[in-house]
């Protein structure tokens, strides 16, 4: 019988109180009636103690990506189940079915698929799975929350990877893989070939210059196997947004596309997530695919809501590299007082490192600068411009003491780190 053919079923009994028994006699015999019902649909429902719950872990996807959790429903009881059932994952998972209605025979089992579309990066739980079993006339119901504990790592985008291939063509043509050469780029000796106009005299090879009749150069390729230490700022700063991000997500993209970029054009890349202490620690050292090391890593970095310990830095940097290396770091130019903290930092790194500060700048000061309509909209942009002026105060202090500063807005900022590595790579610096 149906669910409906039971509820009218249902009503006709209950009728008949009223038609044999009149008054308060009837209302009483009705109510009695009533909760007569509800017990034994109650006592007919399916107990969830005797279920048995396995959840399949979703595994890791990145931001962009969809992840399916599946539970496997058993039901051990002499009962069939009719239950609704919620797999509780977190807001932030996205789980668009998380709530559905299973029903499971007695002694069989049936599989629930959650479907995640996670709108934001980390680890992601479900601490546990509620089932609510209604009875045979679905009016009654028992419930039990049983822990199931379910994660799911949420990998960063890596969006700016769409940079990578024109990036890697430039080390190309340094490296001397492409057919474009460019003289005068690194240090290291790769080959002789004859002068051209334009060759840097200093490049002849006088003794080889001798065994021919022509006059011979030296090519030089740029250095290989050289230390890059990238140190990403964890701290308060890190969680301002920009353009609807967070910095410490913007540091990740460009910390993911340098690292790349540096593997492939053979350098020794360390990554170091730290504020007041080491949140995270890729090592150059380790075995194994840098790329998927560094989302793994990179996936749980929240911003702490702490100043960062400068006067650690230096200290860090020379336990991963005690040679001459370049050190990235990836900060903020407008936070704290960056006299008594980012640039006496600077300052000793950059007596044996090749130092480059990368800072995402806030795109909307630009636009507060130009809106001078109202007398509200020119503070702002007296505000903006005060800001700017600071930044670039920060940034010429830098350059003073030896460092390339990168200071662009979040889609610039990893292409732009990248030219800067390229730039340094080819002009010999590191």
């Amino acid at each position: 019988m149906t669910i409906t053919g039971r509820f009218v079923l249902l009503a006709f009994a209950g009728l008949v109180p009223l038609l044999l028994f009149p008054g308060w006699q009837a209302l009483l015999l009705l109510c009695g009636f009533l909760l007569v019902v509800l017990v034994a649909d109650l006592l007919l429902a399916a107990s969830p103690r005797h279920l048995g719950l396995e959840r399949r872990q979703p595994g890791n996807i990145a931001l962009t990506g969809t992840a399916e959790s599946v539970l496997t429903v058993s039901n051990t009881g002499r009962r069939p189940l009719h239950a609704l059932i919620r797999d509780a994952w977190q807001p932030s998972a996205g789980a668009a079915n998380n709530v559905q209605l299973l029903d499971v025979p007695a002694g069989e089992r049936r599989r629930m698929a959650v479907s995640l579309t996670p709108r934001r990066r980390g680890d992601l739980s479900a601490p546990h799975v509620t089932v609510r079993s209604f009875g045979p006339l679905r009016l009654a119901a028992r419930q039990r929350t049983v822990p199931l504990p379910g994660t799911l790592r949420v990998l960063p985008p890596f969006h700016s990877k769409r940079h990578l291939p024109s990036k890697l063509r430039k080390l190309r043509e340094l490296d001397g893989k492409a057919a474009v050469q460019i003289r005068g780029a690194g240090t290291e000796f790769d080959s002789l070939r004859d002068y051209v106009r334009g060759d840097d005299v200093r490049s002849i090879d006088w003794r080889a210059t001798a065994r021919r009749t022509a006059v011979v150069v030296r090519t030089w390729r740029p250095e290989r196997d050289r230390r890059v230490v990238i140190v990403l700022d964890t701290s308060r700063t890190a969680a301002a947004r920009i353009d609807d991000e967070p910095r410490l997500d913007t540091g990740i993209e460009a910390a993911l596309l340098l690292a790349v970029l540096a593997e492939r054009g053979g350098d020794r890349v360390d990554f170091l997530a730290f504020d007041r202490r080491v949140r995270a620690r890729v090592e150059s050292a380790s075995k194994g695919n840098l790329l998927g090391q560094l989302v793994q890593a990179m996936a749980p970095l929240e911003a702490e809501l702490i100043e960062l310990d400068w006067q650690q830095i230096p200290g860090q940097v020379r336990a991963v590299s005690a040679h001459r290396s370049l050190v990235v770091l990836l900060t903020t130019l407008d936070g704290g007082a960056p006299e008594e903290g980012l640039i006496p930092m600077v300052a000793q790194l950059s007596r044996l490192h090749v130092v480059v500060v990368a800072s995402v700048r806030d795109p909307m000061l630009a636009e507060m600068k130009e809106e001078r309509t109202t007398a509200s909209q020119v503070f702002r942009a007296a505000a903006a411009e005060r800001a700017l002026l600071d930044r670039e105060a920060v940034s010429a202090q830098l350059r003073q003491l030896g460092a390339e500063v990168v200071d662009a807005e979040p889609l610039e900022l990893p292409p732009r780190l990248a030219d800067t590595y390229i730039r340094l790579k080819a002009a010999g610096r590191l």
